[in-house]
């Protein structure tokens, strides 16, 4: 039963690297787990479905965020601060790409669009990177940086909500935690992602690169999008308090949905989009984001059926049964276990209640501090969001990088990011789990 998950996640990622669409492979991963585990194929793909209910609530967030997202471009905003980086930042390869990191950085914490924003910012840029020779890979990178790094550190927006998840598992399995205490766990993981970052700018992909026309396929169905030359006025300004506002009922309401609702309905309030384009901005809204939506759905359907065979805690159990009474290699290995689990499922969000119900009675038994143990179930939950074929973390990059067919989500994206991000943070991981 323990080669469950193993196997079915090998197939996920085989399949993809083979350029298989994700959600079939998704999809054929979990039919392969429920045959495994002695279900037929119609139980397996009922299993699925049934378990597609997981993320309802953040496919429907997303979609929200991304009609959001849309009525912001409709003002021009967004062309501001396009223009603004094409005037100071051509030929600057450098700073423009550790600009678009504390961009997306934003949409974490400040701004809690998460993804919403790549496809409104990217494809005008698109141009601008080719005539640099930039390689997207880079940019992949970047953009996952700013969608993880954010709230893994920072306890705010997207990062409170992370850090809650931590925090209810850890005490629901019995162990006592304080929020601060999570807070200071998560820094440690988190320098390694930006240690990752640096890496990957000025290393790995500072050599020019042409992107190549149909990498990537046809390309993501994307709203129109212009360069143009656009003055501040007074619908940029009620743009801007309408992302306030949006942001501050997330912050109270720890809604995404009710903040993205506030902000959208602001936006028709303010008349800064007509009324009559509502229909329109909510389709464009799920042309942005409806694939992302299905494959966050599908990613929890595949995590239903591991769940539900017994597959996951069967891997921990026989990985815990192995381990001895050496700390470190526990943390190791459990962390290893994080990074297979959380690259098939996709979330980290969605992960961490899992480690949390088996990770705590390990960590108790060995003796590990609270800390050290938020620190375990942070890193592991992290641990292959970056990376995963199925992740919004690398999703949504694609989403924007590929708008003209030269960007291939697995190669420019799931590799590079899988490779600059979950080997620190495996590592630093590992450090604080020792140390803490």
């Amino acid at each position: 039963m323990e080669w469950v998950v193993v196997v079915s996640v090998l197939v996920m990622l085989i399949l993809s690297l083979l350029r298989v669409n994700v959600i079939i492979a998704i999809i054929a991963a979990a039919i392969v787990g429920g045959l495994m585990s002695g279900m037929s194929v119609v139980d397996s793909i009922d299993l699925f479905v049934s378990g597609m209910g997981g993320q309802s609530s953040t496919a429907l967030s997303y979609i929200l965020l991304g009609a959001f997202a849309v009525a912001i471009s409709y003002t021009g905003i967004t062309s501001l601060l396009v223009n603004y980086l094409i005037r100071v930042l051509t030929g600057k390869k450098t700073m423009l790409l550790l600009a678009i990191a504390g961009v997306a950085s934003l949409s974490q914490n400040l701004i809690p669009v998460h993804i919403a924003f790549i496809p409104i910012l990217i494809p005008p840029l698109l141009k601008l990177f080719d005539k640099m020779r930039m390689d997207r890979r880079a940019v992949a990178v970047s953009l996952t940086f700013g969608l993880k790094a954010p709230y893994i550190m920072i306890p705010a927006g997207f990062g409170l909500m992370f850090h809650e998840t931590i925090y209810n598992g850890m005490t629901q399995s019995g162990l006592t935690v304080t929020m601060d205490d999570i807070a200071m766990a998560m820094i440690v993981p988190g320098l390694g992602m930006v240690f990752g970052l640096l890496f990957a700018i000025f290393i790995t992909y500072r050599k020019d690169r042409d992107a190549i026309a149909g990498a990537g396929g046809t390309g993501t169905v994307l709203p129109e999008t212009e360069e143009k030359d656009v003055a501040f006025n007074s619908k940029h300004m009620l743009t801007i308090v309408a992302i306030i506002a949006a942001f501050v009922i997330q912050l109270l309401t720890d809604s995404l949905i009710l903040g993205a609702l506030t902000g959208l309905a602001l936006m028709f309030l303010f008349f800064v989009v007509p009324y009559s384009n509502g229909e329109q901005v909510i389709t464009d809204g799920i042309k942005m984001m409806g694939t992302i939506a299905f494959v966050m759905l599908s990613a929890s359907g595949f995590a239903n059926v591991l769940q539900e065979t017994g597959a996951v805690s069967a891997l921990v159990e026989v990985s815990s049964g192995i381990l001895g009474d050496n700390k470190a290699v526990i943390a190791l290995v459990l962390l290893l276990v994080g990074l297979l689990i959380t690259i098939g499922i996709g979330s980290s969000f969605g992960t961490v209640p899992i480690l949390a119900a088996l990770y705590v009675p390990i960590c108790l038994a060995a003796g590990f501090s609270p800390m050290a143990t938020a620190a375990l179930i942070g890193t592991a939950g992290a641990l292959g969001d970056a990376g995963s074929p199925a992740s919004d973390s690398t999703l949504g990059p694609t989403s924007g990088l590929n708008a003209d067919g030269k960007h291939n989500h697995i190669w420019d994206t799931v590799v590079p990011t899988f490779v600059h991000f979950n080997i620190p943070l495996l590592l630093f991981g590992w450090i604080a789990a020792v140390i803490l």
